[in-house]
């Protein structure tokens, strides 16, 4: 096996429920940790939902997942990955409670922009820390973008890449960096088509059918923006945008739309309807 036998995942959200999965259809024993009885109802709905359309489908699992609300459930995880909000504050306070709670557990962190030796700095031991920064969903996606930080041990990335392999998915490893390579990219494409909608060039639907259609993408920029969510567009463009100058700057469209509470598909309406 490949996979670590005992993974801790900290965070049940759409994302966190997905690495889960993945990684008891690998054949590990998840624990997911969330902060009360509420939200590990709903964590727990999640992964059950997830796993059950799997067999559905003719998969195997042979892992287990369990849901709890104590993060002292980690202490015999191998790879504990934090998959909270992309907020500094919110992962700087999740990943010292993991070091506290498993203190021999490699971590990941499923950040999509945060800077990787920020994030280390709420750590005693940097070293322990990589990106592991999946994909939604994860369940159906193939990447997983490992990320190297200035402190990452040279073994964790050797041992991370053999993680994904063993999930059967596709390991592409960059150094630390703004937006790192997939959400730098994706952002700057769906920046773009936000700025078209914007200025009135075509329709939503046209605007995606030009990268489907002429491109192969599998969805288009603007769908895209509203299964990840305006609100998370909006908060890595603002990251970007700062970090490496105006051409991330998010367009004022992109901000009335998040202003009005129309995040995408979690709230019903984005550039689409749902």
């Amino acid at each position: 096996m490949t996979v670590p036998a005992v993974v801790g995942v900290y965070g049940g959200g759409r994302m966190g429920a997905g690495i889960a999965h993945a990684f008891a259809v690998a054949g590990s024993a998840v624990t997911v940790v969330e902060n009360d009885d509420r939200a590990a109802a709903a964590a727990r709905a999640r992964v059950e939902k997830s796993l059950a359309k799997s067999v559905e489908l003719g998969m195997t699992v042979t892992g287990t997942v369990e849901v709890v609300t104590g993060p002292e459930a980690l202490a015999t995880a191998s790879l504990v990955i934090e998959a909270v909000p992309e907020l500094p504050e919110v992962k700087h306070a999740v990943l010292a409670t993991v070091a506290r709670c498993a203190p021999d557990a490699a971590i990941g962190t499923n950040a999509s922009s945060l800077p990787i030796d920020a994030l280390a700095g709420a750590l005693p031991d940097p070293s322990v820390l990589i990106g592991l920064h999946f994909f939604n969903p994860v369940p159906a996606s193939d990447l997983v973008e490992v990320v190297v930080g200035a402190r990452t041990a040279p073994e964790l990335v050797v041992r991370a890449q053999e993680w994904v392999e063993g999930l059967g998915k596709h390991a592409i490893t960059v150094r630390d960096s703004p937006g790192f390579a997939s959400s730098r990219l994706g952002v700057a494409i769906a920046l773009e088509a936000i700025r078209m909608v914007e200025e009135g060039v075509a329709t939503a639907e046209d605007i995606d059918n030009a990268m489907t259609l002429g491109y192969r993408h599998p969805v288009g920029p603007l769908r895209t923006t509203d299964i990840v969510g305006l609100d998370v567009r909006l908060a890595i463009a603002e990251h970007l945008s700062r970090e490496l100058g105006p051409r991330f700057a998010p367009p004022q469209v992109l901000r009335d739309e998040v202003a009005a509470g129309h995040l995408g598909r979690k709230t019903g309406e984005g550039f689409y309807r749902w």
